[in-house]
């Protein structure tokens, strides 16, 4: 740069409009910082004296708050800062709203999920009788998805809105006009995709699965851990997780143990002799499932369901208020009602005896008796 080039801009930078403009933009920064600073810790205060649990707040809305204060403070003094020429004052004015309407779409998708938490908060899944939670908590992730989808199509016509562009205001314009036929080409262009967005929306409705229901699929015993918009997670009792398609839950048959109720019933079976006496096996079982805390109270009966010619089979039926109780409860029937019968009826339980004799040992055998067989009588 030449020398008086540099001198001159440099007197420009020391110039007092310049000094002035510095003074405002660090005024919006301060005061912007202090406005979210009270707006914030006033909001944390409603929340503590109202004894709710975390919204988020800080997560979800906090920063995007915060760069949305900043903008449009910053919006507010450019016509104030001098010494700016009427085509660059236009260009950043043009960048600074565009900037705002993204950053308000930022606020708003944070916002969506604040009213995810707040809806959420009187809906714990930890409690014993949670269908309604369970409900509530699949219906809310459908309908969070499906909100900020609506706030980054309106975000995004409201950033070709704010160009100043002809051309660009048609897009804008057009954008949400067609919404209906672009969801339409993208329908017949991914099939399963479609098929499986359609599903969510019918899932979300009728509630076949919630989450935290448990589901037996395909022979796998699991519960409802996530549900997207696609597919669903469902996580395996040995920790391992199976992803299922969200169109299976409507097009193929699956066991759903907790569709109305957590309430379920299971069974022990026993294998013993024709001479064990039934009822006090029955009266052996009501005090093992009495003394257990996983028993519900409501279902504990024995009963002689099959004879074959070997053995006599017994069924042990007893409910729980969960399945995984469930499992719990019929191991220990198991375990009890057989330490009963070691102790008391060691002959009648089905016993398989196998004698093993050597080959060897017969051909001597057989040799003797045919020795004897040849001696001549006297």
């Amino acid at each position: 740069m030449h020398p008086n080039g540099t001198a001159e801009f440099i007197y420009a930078l020391s110039g007092n409009d310049w000094l002035y403009a510095i003074f405002l933009v660090t005024a919006v920064v301060v005061l912007g910082n202090g406005v979210h600073f009270l707006v914030f810790r006033l909001l944390r205060k409603e929340q503590a004296a109202a004894k709710r649990r975390n919204l988020g707040l800080r997560r979800y809305i906090a920063l995007p708050a915060r760069a949305v204060f900043l903008a449009i403070g910053l919006l507010i003094i450019l016509p104030a800062i001098p010494k700016i020429p009427q085509e660059i004052r236009a260009e950043i004015q043009q960048v600074m709203e565009s900037l705002l309407v993204l950053l308000l779409g930022w606020l708003a998708v944070g916002a969506v999920y604040v009213f995810q938490a707040f809806t959420l908060g009187n809906f714990d899944t930890s409690v014993p009788d949670n269908l309604r939670a369970r409900r509530v908590h699949t219906q809310m992730q459908f309908i969070r998805r499906i909100l900020i989808f609506i706030v980054l199509l309106l975000d995004g016509g409201a950033l070709l809105w704010s160009l100043h562009n002809e051309v660009l205001w048609k897009y804008g314009t057009g954008l949400l006009a067609s919404a209906g036929l672009a969801s339409l080409v993208l329908a017949v262009a991914a099939k399963s995709t479609a098929s499986n967005l359609l599903a969510g929306l019918q899932i979300a409705l009728s509630e076949p699965i919630r989450i935290d229901d448990v589901v037996v699929i395909q022979g796998e015993w699991g519960r409802i851990e996530e549900i997207t918009t696609t597919y669903v997670v469902v996580k395996i009792w040995d920790l391992r997780r199976l992803v299922v398609p969200l169109s299976y839950f409507i097009e193929q048959p699956f066991q759903n143990w907790t569709r109305t109720t957590g309430d379920i019933m299971g069974t022990a079976f026993l294998y013993v002799d024709y001479s064990v006496p039934v009822e006090p096996l029955r009266a052996v079982l009501r005090n093992v499932v009495s003394q257990s805390p996983l028993w519900d109270g409501r279902v504990c009966g024995l009963q002689v369901t099959n004879l074959t010619e070997r053995s006599m089979e017994l069924r042990c039926l007893v409910s729980s208020r969960g399945s995984a109780e469930n499992f719990d409860l019929r191991c220990l029937v198991r375990e009890k009602m057989v330490e009963y019968l070691q102790a008391n009826y060691p002959s009648a339980l089905p016993t398989l005896r196998v004698e093993m004799r050597s080959l060897a040992g017969e051909a001597a055998q057989l040799g003797k008796i045919a020795a004897l067989d040849d001696q001549p009588v006297s």
